[in-house]
């Protein structure tokens, strides 16, 4: 099966410059299998993994969580907990995107940013309900990870869960 774009598609595409930047080598950092011993809210205390590996080509960053059986915790927190992350480029040039999705759910939709060269803040778009920001940070080859929930009207983020880990070789 053959696709070809039309005429004004293919002139817009010939004219991206070979020089723009890679919208991917901010994230750099993230690529690779972690480890994630977890502290949360409500005496939760679990471990996992995850993996953030290009996709599709390289056209998109995937993080895959897995987390351990032996997870400990009360009853309201689901220790089956899987999720994917996918992060992308909307268009050519324009700020990376990322879209949630996990095994209760729930699906979030989050604008990218790098303030630091080993940093990443993944913030919600605006919405009636709470803000979530996933933040994560490698300081002396240690990542660390929050999510985090800002409820409406409020200024103060809260962290849900928390983690760190190693990568793995």
């Amino acid at each position: 099966m053959s696709c070809s774009l039309p005429l004004a598609a293919q002139t817009a595409t010939a004219q991206i410059p070979a020089s723009n930047p890679d919208p991917w080598k901010p994230l750099g950092f993230l690529e690779g299998t972690w480890d994630a011993r977890a502290q949360g809210n409500a005496g939760v205390a679990t471990s996992g993994r995850y993996t953030f590996q290009p996709e599709l080509g390289g056209h998109i960053l995937g993080r895959h969580s897995t987390s351990d059986p032996n997870c400990k915790s009360p009853a309201s927190f689901d220790c089956a907990h899987g999720d994917l992350l996918y992060v992308f480029e909307d268009a050519p040039g324009q700020p990376l995107k990322a879209i949630y999705f996990d095994n209760e759910g729930h699906v979030i939709h989050y604008d990218v940013s790098t303030p630091t060269p080993t940093s990443v803040v993944f913030l919600s778009e605006p919405s009636p309900g709470p803000r979530f920001r996933l933040v994560y940070e490698l300081k002396s080859e240690i990542m660390t990870g929050k999510f985090q929930i800002q409820m409406p009207g409020q200024t103060d983020w809260h962290s849900y869960l928390e983690w760190s880990g190693t990568k793995q070789e």
